[in-house]
């Protein structure tokens, strides 16, 4: 049984899409620079400085990571939502489930993060026409 998006999913990030997010996260962490965390992934998009933001799906209460799609519209920063917390905790090399992450250097996973923000491009340029 699916249990229906958060509110604050504004978009559905392809299931193909989101092992590549997830190494993009990985290899950034070990080759660039990643910030870890829902303040952190806010100040990011508020400094400009993010290259991709990826946020957990299943953030209890969602009001934690809800304003993050709104800032990220309102700064032009690219973003994409994985399933869970616990796989992008794991994703930035911790024990502990994260709600919220930013790239901020791909470093060696450039390439990756290009690609997926292409994509988001796509899905969400189709969704504003609808």
């Amino acid at each position: 049984m699916q249990m229906s998006k958060a509110y604050y999913v504004k978009f559905e990030t392809p299931p193909d899409l989101v092992a590549p997010i997830l190494e993009a996260v990985r290899v950034a962490v070990e080759s660039g620079k990643v910030k870890r965390g829902t303040n952190e992934a806010t100040k990011a998009i508020e400094r400009g400085i993010s290259k991709l933001i990826v946020i957990a799906e299943d953030v209890e209460p969602p009001e934690v990571v809800a304003h993050l799609p709104i800032i990220c519209d309102e700064q032009k920063a690219a973003y994409a939502f994985v399933p869970n917390k616990q796989e992008l905790g794991k994703a930035l090399g911790i024990d502990v489930t994260s709600a919220a992450a930013a790239i901020l250097d791909a470093g060696d996973a450039k390439h990756i993060v290009d690609e997926v923000v292409a994509s988001m491009e796509k899905i969400k340029g189709g969704n504003s026409e609808q």
